[in-house]
């Protein structure tokens, strides 16, 4: 089984806490990108991260000291955001942390696929960024099916966790030889499944931290997430999606 999680746009360097176990499975690819962002200007750089100045400017100066080999964070560590808030992982006991080092994988737009201990530095690079490049203008065409590769030699079962713009560089190229279960977690507004970003990123990240806790192994065990109101609903769910939905108060 591996689970897959979106990154978040903020990060931090974290060399103190626990160390970084190995350098990222694609750092050849994320060499090639850092090497084309250092040529383009500020300007072109600050349209593809679509920020206000105060961040282009923290970030043109990464790209440029940008050292991929050395003050690395792991990157279960670095990210932060509701999510990684709400997993927790700076509370994990020794046996959660190795269940999450054998089954989470963070996707990403600058590094392809993170294992939580993998070492990373602050970077801003969205997947679905548009780069306007002739060789690389799509983040999704450069990692083409890469990532889905990768993933599936690790395991048949995958827990998508991850949000549309992110799971579909992986889910485009899954066959149904492949149990590819995403997770909802939503709202019933009229008779519509309506998933809140800020809620789902929540619930999301509980859901690590649930699975975990439990030690899943069987896919069977995720329905019984019942945490921050939510409960998984039967007749609206199918084999390859779950759905779970928020008790209404």
């Amino acid at each position: 089984m591996r689970i897959i999680i979106s990154p978040a746009k903020k990060m931090k360097i974290d060399i103190d806490s626990l160390d970084y176990n190995q350098l990222p499975q694609f750092i050849d690819d994320t060499e090639v990108l850092l090497s084309y962002f250092k040529r383009l200007s500020y300007e072109k750089l600050k349209s593809i991260w679509k920020c206000s100045d105060k961040i282009a400017t923290l970030n043109y100066e990464r790209i440029h000291k940008m050292d991929l080999y050395s003050n690395l964070t792991p990157a279960l560590l670095s990210f932060e955001g509701l999510q990684y808030k709400y997993m927790g992982p700076g509370v994990f006991t020794t046996k959660e942390f190795e269940y999450i080092e054998m089954h989470l994988r963070i996707l990403s737009g600058f590094y392809g696929i993170l294992r939580p201990f993998d070492g990373v530095v602050p970077y801003r690079l969205e997947m679905q960024a548009k780069l306007g490049d002739d060789d690389i203008n799509s983040l999704y065409k450069f990692w083409n099916k890469k990532l889905a590769d990768q993933l599936i030699s690790e395991s048949q079962c995958i827990i998508n966790l991850a949000s549309k713009e992110y799971s579909k560089c992986i889910s485009k190229y899954v066959d149904k030889k492949i149990q590819f279960i995403t997770c909802v977690f939503g709202e019933l507004i009229g008779k519509k499944i309506v998933e809140k970003g800020t809620l789902a990123k929540m619930a999301r990240g509980e859901m690590v931290r649930f699975m975990a806790e439990k030690q899943i192994e069987n896919v069977e065990v995720i329905k019984s997430f019942n945490r921050l109101d939510y409960n998984f609903v039967e007749h609206l769910s199918d084999e390859n999606t779950y759905i779970f939905l928020k008790n209404e108060k």
